[in-house]
């Protein structure tokens, strides 16, 4: 795209147009441009543009964000992509105009060209890029000669934003020497800036119009100085350290009325600079102790000050955030003695935790208007960025080495807002929520397990005093923090809560699933279902379908109603109870029936657009659930099921809703594992669709189809047999094997195949089946493949005899059996893992070495022996000295975004058969076998034995003879006189 009059007419109407109200000279113009963007030259012709003065303002900000959006596609696209590449020369010369233009620009076209500068600084800087760090410092000089924050800050940002990679990625040597090159080219500028604008800031100190500018360039220096300081502490920081920090506590120690007294702006202002200022000394009392100690006294000081006068609004968060983890990090450090001072501890709780921890007028908008947030902080712990649990951390902290003075303090503060609370219930209640949040926040958790404990309270006591009182309101609806607090208080406590206390108020629980607030009535189903799952000792589940059937009809009634108040129709929390409560509950006849119904209403209004991913997943698990226990038991109830849900999953298919298809045919499985032979003609018309290659072309859906496909094989056999299917099928199968990643599943439509049909029927195939497995063989020799090819030889095997695999191998290419079993079975057998898969490769290799001519005849001596040796390590060592890592590395590529994933239904899945039921102990089934094998050729095998079996094996042998009081001809003499 060359640059000329009727290029800059095109693009300015161009994007003109892309602003344009009406839609379809705004999709126009959009498709305009989108092609265009694949001329030569295209970038340059925009920044060109951008660079017009005569060009509308409006028109330019949007070509801005055209240039950088098209920078991020562009400028090193996936391999896919390569073709779009900008080529060479058009990169050379956007670098060449950019900086120039980025500090010539107004502040809104400024921030693109910022933003676009550090996506190629990404990629290209500084190997491809040496010029730039030299011309940022240039221009900042200047810049900085003349005072210009305008374009000192530009300059500033610019550098902020490509020195951050300093802070996200791993320590790396070409990592640490892009960082020694930008501290040797930028260090001692950032410095120079740094000295001046506080100098400046001195002199100004009357003036909010030129401080408003000089903080902000003093907040981008101090976030340049974290992402330089953050991997290790660089020489010249160190020998500068006392500049740094004497400008740093000024800032923390000093006021500004000029810009503080201008109203809340000029607040957030001052207050983002102290923020950055504290993250900057966190980061020192982090990595940088030892050198930091000198300076660590006064800064506490500061920091404690500081807090004194901050307030409760929410705009001023950031600092008392930053600034209080400051003072935890200091708490758990070896300079903790800072707070051991007479008075330090209650001050720090009644000065900055209490203030920090009780509730806000923000807090309760947010549990209003937002309960799905609110929920996300409170419950699920996402909140450390917050006041409430910030504090709470100091206090962790500062208990770590003083446990009792914290305890004792904050005991008494519980009490002292208890008793406020009980004063003036109604006035002071957030008093009691205050007391319950420390309790709950303050609770150590027990590593690998739910149980949590406290030493503030005597948990059985507080629960009947404290807690159950709002368990009991009658009022569902008043005061819902309150409640949301308690039924918090009891879902973190559930384990410690005895169980005869527990079942009083489950009909409470159950209640409060009405409560109108969204996150009362969620927080009461999470309570129920994390009760649910409480475990004792033995691994007992400590409530059952006894404890349920009492409430059960009204909680199932509560819990879907629950699902109707506005903004929780898609509630995951309920969804999540309805599931496990289905899972635990005694499900009659008539309960399935409603159940059933209940849950294909809700699944026909989400596939109209599914939203929340959790909430629909929970929908599927309870319909899986319910089916699994519900139609196992009366299987009347399959027809009744299938009414409810066929014609919602039909809409699912017809109107492609493809995130829900895997879950679709994993249910469909189901139900067709349920069903008696015949399958109903329904089933019949979905296993052709299943047979059509374009069912298989999306690989989320690979797994959940290759787990419907099985369900046919395995109940309708004689209905595949007939007519291509079985061809269909097998080339199903074929085209999965040849893929790394879908192998795996390959394997398991092929070991179904062999389980489920008559050898007659297979026969004609098996040719080209181990054609196929030898030429994945040949591409890929992975561990994952040589495992499923040793489980499906052992199958095949055992289904149909040692002759037909060795016979049906060889007519592929003569005596290739022997070949891969020296290969691939005898040293690989070891690494067969799972209880079925052991069982099933040691059995099925006992057979081969005992029924199989081609192993029984003395020439093959040496690989029967070698066999022997690898299935007793398989049958006697455990899995950990045998299994070695898996090397194969994942191909992340083959599965990458939220689409492409499949998610497994718990409660669908594949019951997992032991083709050998008949047989009990693989162990005893090797000695019997060689006993006898040993009796009818005396003598001829412990010497083959005692030469190709590892001698710690021979003696496991020889236990195992002993185990079952059998013999193996004289081997144990043998190999006692041999030793």
């Amino acid at each position: 795209m060359d640059w000329n009059p009727q290029t800059l007419q095109f693009l300015s109407e161009t994007f003109l147009h892309t602003l344009s109200p009406a839609p379809e000279p705004r999709r126009r113009a959009e498709s305009a441009l989108s092609e265009a963007s694949y001329r030569p030259n295209f970038a340059l012709a925009v920044l060109r543009l951008i660079a017009e003065p005569s060009v509308d303002d409006q028109i330019r900000q949007a070509a801005a964000v055209n240039f950088k959006n098209h920078l991020r596609l562009r400028w090193s696209p996936s391999s896919d992509e390569a073709a779009a590449t900008i080529i060479d020369s058009e990169k050379a010369q956007i670098k060449a105009l950019i900086v120039p233009l980025m500090l010539s620009a107004s502040p809104k076209i400024q921030s693109q060209l910022s933003e676009a500068l550090a996506l190629i600084s990404n990629h290209d800087f500084p190997k491809s890029w040496p010029d730039l760090l030299p011309e940022l410092v240039a221009n900042l000089k200047n810049a900085s000669q003349a005072s210009d924050y305008a374009s000192i800050n530009g300059i500033l940002g610019t550098a902020n934003s490509i020195f951050k990679k300093f802070r996200f990625q791993y320590k790396t040597n070409d990592l640490l020497l892009d960082l020694k090159y930008c501290l040797d080219n930028f260090s001692a500028p950032l410095l120079e800036t740094f000295l001046k604008t506080a100098s400046l800031i001195d002199s100004s100190a009357n003036s909010g119009v030129i401080l408003r500018p000089l903080f902000e360039s003093q907040r981008l220096c101090c976030r340049i100085f974290y992402s330089l300081n953050f991997q290790e502490l660089p020489e010249f920081f160190e020998d500068h350290m006392k500049e740094w920090m004497t400008e740093f506590r000024k800032y923390l120690t000093t006021s500004y009325p000029a810009l503080e007294g201008s109203g809340p702006d000029g607040v957030a202002v001052v207050d983002e600079l102290r923020a950055a200022v504290c993250e900057n000394i966190n980061l020192y009392m982090e990595k940088n102790e030892e050198e930091f100690q000198g300076y660590l006294n006064d800064f506490a000081l500061a920091v404690w000050t500081l807090l004194g006068s901050v307030s409760q609004l929410s705009s001023r968060d950031r600092l008392a955030i930053t600034a209080i983890k400051f003072l935890t990090t200091v708490s758990t450090s070896v300079h903790h003695a800072l707070f051991a001072g007479e008075g330090v501890i209650p001050q720090i709780c009644q000065g900055i935790v209490i203030p920090n921890v009780r509730l806000r007028d923000d807090d309760e908008e947010l549990f209003e208007m937002n309960y799905i947030e609110f929920i996300r902080r409170d419950m699920e712990g996402s909140d450390l960025d917050t006041r409430r649990r910030i504090a709470c951390e100091l206090l962790k902290g500062i208990a770590m080495h003083y446990g009792d003075a914290v305890r004792s303090i904050v005991s008494a503060q519980i009490q002292i807002l208890l008793s406020s609370f009980a004063a003036n219930p109604r006035e002071n209640w957030k008093d009691k929520d205050c007391a319950i949040y420390l309790v709950v926040s303050l609770a150590t958790k027990k590593a690998g397990s739910s149980y949590v404990s406290t030493e503030l309270v005597d948990v059985q006591s507080f629960f009947e005093s404290v807690i159950v009182p709002e368990l009991q309101s009658p009022e569902v609806n008043g005061f819902p923090i309150l409640k949301a607090g308690a039924l918090k208080f009891f879902t973190m406590f559930r384990a410690q809560i005895s169980k005869h206390v527990v079942l009083r108020f489950f009909q409470d629980l159950v209640r409060f699933l009405a409560a109108e607030s969204n996150v009362v009535h969620s927080y009461s189903a999470s309570c129920i279902e994390k009760l649910l799952l409480v475990k004792d000792e033995g691994g007992r589940a400590r409530y059952t379908s006894e404890d349920i059937t009492p409430i059960f009809p009204m909680l199932m009634n509560n819990l879907f109603n629950s699902l109707k108040f506005p903004e929780s129709e898609e509630n995951q929390y309920v969804m999540k109870c309805i599931m496990r409560v289905l899972g635990v509950a005694d499900i009659s006849v008539d309960v399935a029936r409603i159940c059933i119904e209940g849950l294909a209403s809700l699944l026909g209004e989400v596939c109209k657009n599914p939203k929340n991913p959790v909430f629909n997943h929970y929908i599927f698990e309870s319909v899986a659930i319910l089916v699994k226990r519900a139609c196992e038991r009366d299987l009347s109830l399959i027809s009744i099921f299938e009414a409810s849900l066929f014609p919602r999953l039909e809409i699912i298919l017809a109107n492609g809703v493809t995130e829900f298809f895997p879950y679709t045919f994993q249910l469909l499985a189901q139900l067709v594992e349920l069903n008696r032979p015949p399958i109903p003609p329904i089933y019949m018309q979905i296993f052709e669709i299943l047979l059509s290659p374009d069912s298989w072309e999306r690989g989320a859906n690979v797994p959940a189809l290759v787990r419907l496909l099985q369900a046919f094989l395995q109940k309708a056999p004689s209905e595949i047999s007939q007519g291509d299917r079985l061809t269909k099928v097998l080339g199903i199968f074929d085209k999965l094997i040849k893929t790394k990643s879908t192998s795996e599943q390959g394997f398991y439509v092929l070991n179904t195949v062999i389980e489920n049909l008559q050898y007659d029927v297979i026969k004609p195939y098996i040719s080209h089946i181990w054609a196929a497995l030898f030429s994945v063989l040949q591409q890929s020799r992975t561990v994952k493949l040589i495992k499923s090819l040793l489980i499906f030889m052992s199958l095949f095997l055992i289904k149909h005899g040692a002759s037909n695999v060795v016979d049906s191998m060889n007519s592929v290419q003569p005596g290739i059996f022997i070949a891969i079993m020296n290969q691939f079975w005898i040293p690989n057998l070891k690494l067969i893992t799972g209880v079925i898969e052991l069982k099933l490769t040691a059995i099925a290799s006992t057979r081969l070495i005992c029924e199989s001519p081609a192993l029984l005849d003395p020439a093959a001596s040496e690989s029967w022996g070698k066999m022997v040796d690898s299935i007793i390590t398989l049958l006697s060592r455990p899995e950990q000295d045998r299994v070695e890592e898996d090397p194969d590395m994942p191909d992340i590529t083959e599965n990458v975004g939220y689409t492409a994933t499949f998610v497994r239904l718990h409660n669908a899945g594949k019951k997992e058969e032991d083709p050998l039921k008949d047989i009990r102990d693989p162990r005893e089934f090797l000695v019997a076998s060689l006993s006898r094998l040993s009796a009818l050729s005396p003598g001829r095998y412990p010497k083959v034995i005692n030469d190709n079996v590892d001698p710690a094996n021979q003696t496991a042998l020889l236990q195992l003879c002993n185990t079952y009081n059998l013999q193996i001809g004289s081997f144990g003499l043998y190999m006692n006189v041999s030793s």
